[in-house]
């Protein structure tokens, strides 16, 4: 794992390249990674069950954003500088967990 310290162009950079690595910010410092290969984990039903409640999520936040009432009305309930897609998928999330 490489790491980068006081670079000026790789500050603040995260995400992946081609998936194949994967730049990872903690603090501040920057790693270069392997991409992580995923293919032969095993998921339980309890975290399936949470895959998709958050799938279920991301479509209701979708559907706020998509329509500008429900959008509007939306971010009347919120404090400024919060966002409708976030807020709408934690509201959700709320609502529907055991």
């Amino acid at each position: 794992m490489a790491r980068y310290k006081d670079n000026k162009i790789m500050e603040g950079t995260s995400g992946h390249f081609n998936q194949q690595m994967v730049l990872k910010t903690y603090g501040n410092n920057t790693f270069l990674c392997k991409y992580p290969d995923m293919g032969n984990v095993e998921f339980t039903d309890s975290q399936k069950a949470e895959q998709s409640l958050f799938a279920d999520a991301i479509v209701y936040a979708r559907s706020i954003i998509n329509d500008p009432e429900k959008k509007a009305t939306f971010k009347a309930t919120l404090e400024p500088g919060r966002r409708v897609y976030n807020a709408a998928i934690s509201a959700y999330l709320k609502e529907h967990k055991k």
